[in-house]
């Protein structure tokens, strides 16, 4: 899968995104099942079905989608774009005045009768990283060993990314992730993220002050940038796991 050109409002596209993801997509699952852990759906992001309904809600495009396939088997949507965060909370059944706090980094709820823009390119650029994200991480994680135990790969609405930890070593652990954009940067990124201090083996690998990353111009320019993603990402797992971790200051 090729990666286009991001246009100029992929960011506020970005950020309105993680707006509904966070405040109606994961206060929906949280309501439903007391999780707000998010994941990649064709063309978009959504909910697990959870609950008596088997209920999804997700994003497609621009537009938000509700289905039921329990008892009821139904489906309503609304167009995002120039609808209210509160016509969304209300297709979706969540109460925005419930408070909801999904990490340090969750976004502000805002004014939920303020107007929604969403650029449809942007939008899929987006997904198709999320999509492509996924696909990468796990590809890598089906290359390691049983023991490596990881964590289910997610949507994390905090940060907005999609990632999981693996076990490298018996004493270490690390963060694979696929960000769209963040303070950090801009555009999209791969990201290794060790939990301890350790960057052992090349330096010019570990270029990013939490590990390593993998930008979105180098993953434009492959050929294959699903194979070159996940080659970044076992790279890291191997280097760790080939060097001890630090001992803790004071332990002998």
């Amino acid at each position: 899968m090729g990666l286009d050109p991001l246009t100029d409002t992929y960011a506020t596209t970005r950020a309105t995104l993680q707006r509904v993801a966070t405040h109606v997509l994961a206060r929906r699952r949280a309501a439903l099942c007391a999780k707000f852990g998010l994941r990649a759906t064709p063309g978009g992001i959504g909910t697990p079905a959870c609950g008596p309904d088997h209920e999804v809600v997700r994003i497609s495009g621009t537009r938000l989608i509700r289905e039921t396939s329990g008892e009821t088997n139904a489906t309503t949507s609304l167009e995002l774009d120039g609808a209210t965060l509160a016509a969304a909370a209300q297709l979706a059944g969540v109460d925005l005045s419930e408070p909801l706090e999904v990490g340090h980094d969750t976004p502000p709820l805002g004014d939920p009768d303020q107007r929604l823009a969403l650029d449809g390119a942007a939008a899929r650029h987006v997904f198709r990283w999320f999509d492509l994200g996924w696909h990468v991480i796990d590809a890598t994680l089906g290359s390691l060993e049983l023991d490596a135990a990881p964590t289910v790969v997610q949507l994390w609405p905090e940060h907005f990314d999609v990632g999981c930890d693996v076990a490298v070593s018996t004493d270490r652990r690390a963060n694979l992730g696929a960000s769209p954009g963040d303070s950090f940067s801009t555009e999209p990124y791969l990201y290794v993220g060790p939990w301890d201090d350790g960057r052992p083996g090349d330096p010019a690998y570990w270029n990013a002050p939490f590990g390593a990353v993998l930008g979105y111009a180098a993953l434009r320019t492959a050929t294959n940038p699903q194979e070159l993603g996940s080659a970044f990402l076992r790279r890291g797992l191997d280097l760790l796991a080939s060097a001890p971790t630090e001992p803790e200051a004071g332990s002998s």
